[in-house]
């Protein structure tokens, strides 16, 4: 069964800083693709940052400079530094983790407040 727990969310004030980590188990294949996906209230789900196996990245425009992404592969783990955090960071954060670019498998999420 597969398992991507993630953790490292919460609040924090505009300005501040936040680590996400994402444990992977379980999965069938072996992993391309780690990425991170947020929501916000009442907008749609969106891509944050990628990277894949071969070491390319990929950020949204709204967090290029300001979250980075890396993993570590005998870990299975994937992890998000975001500095400089906005109140429009605003969102559940999830961990995907894929065989190739598209999502295999979501992480249930994890809340990230970022008040003014």
């Amino acid at each position: 069964q597969v398992q991507l727990v993630e953790s490292g969310g919460g609040s924090v004030q505009a300005g501040g800083s936040l680590r996400l980590s994402c444990v992977a188990s379980g999965t069938p294949f072996i992993i391309n693709a780690m990425g991170w996906y947020r929501q916000a209230p009442g907008k749609q789900r969106e891509l944050v940052a990628l990277t894949t196996s071969g070491g390319s990245t990929n950020y949204a425009d709204s967090v290029k400079g300001r979250f980075t992404i890396s993993r570590d592969n005998a870990k299975n783990t994937v992890y998000l530094q975001m500095n400089s955090l906005k109140p429009e960071d605003t969102a559940v954060y999830y961990c995907t983790m894929s065989q190739n670019i598209v999502p295999n498998y979501w992480g249930q999420g994890t809340q990230v407040t970022v008040s003014s």
